[in-house]
């Protein structure tokens, strides 16, 4: 699988379709782990959403995971952050995107992340009924978690930062085992679909 073509939503979920295309943050240059960051911590900021609907749900290990994919996902935006600031003080502080035909090599060549960009990597899609957060969530995450690996194994490709390299390769061994979790999950509820695994091919470091 090329991890910029497009994948498809999940079944029966409005609004989560999205593409490769949407977690696509440019080429290398000098301010890609810039845009990387970036991306990912409005990547990471959808999937916090997302949890916050199945906090205390009774339904077993579900609230759980939610907590636990909030507090990580949490603590590593937070180290997005701290990088952020010490590798790229001149950058805006708004999240920032290449503008088209821009220079990847230079801050003048990036532009304010747009509404409908911001929307593309938060992946959260229309908001769950009470009845059916369960399935949305697990469905949900399982898609997000993909966007996640596309976008580590595109720093792997075009990122020489070592640190970068070491939380792409950390970001895809936990979510490759989230992945096989909430599939495990799914299968509780008697859903076992073919679209679960789409995302296996990334699972390779």
């Amino acid at each position: 699988m090329d991890p910029h073509e497009g994948h498809r939503g999940m079944d029966g979920m409005p609004g989560m379709t999205t593409t490769g295309h949407a977690h696509d943050v440019g080429p290398a240059g000098a301010t890609y782990d810039l845009r990387f960051l970036d991306g990912m911590v409005q990547h990471h900021t959808g999937a916090l959403r997302m949890s916050e609907f199945v906090f205390g749900i009774d339904q077993p290990g579900v609230g759980a995971l939610g907590n636990t994919i909030w507090r990580d996902q949490a603590s590593e935006i937070r180290a997005m952050g701290l990088w952020r600031k010490a590798w790229y003080p001149q950058a805006p502080v708004y999240p920032v995107a290449l503008a088209p035909g821009g220079d990847p090599n230079s801050l003048s060549g990036l532009t304010r992340m747009s509404q409908a960009q911001i929307d593309g990597m938060r992946m959260m899609g229309s908001g769950p009924t009470r009845e059916n957060r369960v399935v949305w969530f697990l469905e949900g995450m399982i898609h997000h978690h993909g966007g996640a690996l596309i976008m580590a194994h595109d720093a792997l490709a075009k990122s020489t930062n070592p640190t970068i390299r070491r939380f792409a390769r950390a970001v895809i061994v936990a979510q490759r085992a989230e992945i096989i979790e909430l599939r495990r999950m799914l299968a509780v509820e008697g859903l076992r679909k073919p679209e679960y695994s789409q995302y296996d091919e990334l699972f390779a470091l």
